[in-house]
């Protein structure tokens, strides 16, 4: 990941994922860890690089480990029916109810 400030410098860091992963969720919480280790204090981001590698289908990758988290369980079981909506009709068409909130 490449953090890029108003004044031109810039910050890299780089962080795998504890296990593979065919979740976006795990991405986004280990994005949102590295940027939390960084402890920016009111600092003015132009722009965030998010680069991901070592990418394989999920299908190849090794068996799912049971969770004792239901409520992961269920955003992890419904993710698969949202991207198929999204590839159908349309980028962010669908997506967690978290994110849709509505303004008070």
């Amino acid at each position: 990941m490449a953090v890029r400030f108003a004044d031109g410098s810039t910050v890299e860091r780089s962080r795998a994922l504890p296990q593979p992963s065919a979740h976006t969720d795990d991405l986004r919480v280990t994005v949102f860890r590295s940027l939390d280790s960084m402890a920016f204090q009111r600092a003015r981001i132009r722009r965030l690089l998010v680069t991901v590698e070592d990418l394989r289908p999920a299908g190849e990758g090794p068996g799912t480990q049971i969770s004792l988290d239901p409520a992961r369980e269920n955003r992890l079981s419904l993710e698969p029916v949202l991207d198929s909506i999204n590839s159908r009709y349309g980028r962010r068409l669908a997506g967690p109810a978290g994110a849709y909130r509505k303004a008070s």
